[in-house]
């Protein structure tokens, strides 16, 4: 069973973009940046919605997220079953996505905080080209496994990585620990920096849609 997940754009596009929100939040979050996108052609967004859960860090409150996160350190003690489970819903979007009729080399994986995170683990691991990886304010999530785990399919596919200076959530230290650690593993990525904390920008917004441009040409 597909996650629920919000549409924007034509039914009939021939390039998506499945884009996750991050914690707390549901996939209309982004839904107003697709106005904001200055692109080339016709492209579907698909934006789903995590499910709730209990997050330990949040004392255990139930709330939307992709993943269990236990420490103030996220990139220590991580629950490996809920990123999994993440994966395998996402890869079943993809897959809805190709069988509505685009191909996999016209699919973007973007996501934001949490859903960038599931997004760069999904992608790496995906057996099939796509587009691109957009990871916006985030890390990449059980960094040991990559390099036994990542599929020759993905791992010439370009990622664009974007991270605020002042991010109180998500240090930029892990965003150059990300590149770093895809750098080693010879996959092609760029880091932009802004002046923001854990969120989105302007000048970001103008670097996506070039971006986006760029990989469904």
């Amino acid at each position: 069973m597909l996650l629920p997940f919000l549409e924007v754009g034509a039914s009939d596009a021939q390039h998506s973009v499945i884009w996750l929100h991050g914690l707390g939040a549901d996939g209309h979050d982004f839904e107003p940046i697709v106005a904001e996108l200055n692109l080339s052609q016709p492209v579907r967004f698909i934006f789903p919605h995590a499910p709730e859960m209990s997050v330990t860090i949040n004392n255990g409150m139930r709330m939307p997220a992709w993943y269990d996160i236990a420490a103030p350190q996220i990139d220590q003690r991580q629950d490996d079953t809920g990123i999994r489970g993440s994966e395998k819903a996402i890869i079943d979007l993809i897959e809805n996505e190709i069988a509505r009729g685009v191909s996999s080399e016209s699919i973007i994986l973007a996501g934001f905080s949490q859903g960038g995170a599931i997004a760069l683990h999904t992608a790496l691991r995906y057996h099939k080209p796509l587009a691109g990886i957009m990871a916006l304010s985030t890390y990449l999530p059980l960094a040991d496994t990559v390099e036994n785990e990542i599929h020759d399919a993905n791992k010439n596919t370009a990622i664009f990585i974007a991270h605020g200076t002042y991010d109180p959530v998500v240090p930029l230290e892990l965003a150059v620990k990300t590149q770093q650690q895809l750098n080693k593993l010879n996959c092609p990525t760029e880091l932009l920096n802004y002046p923001m904390e854990h969120s989105v920008c302007p000048d970001e917004i103008d670097a996506i849609s070039n971006w986006i441009n760029q990989r469904l040409k």
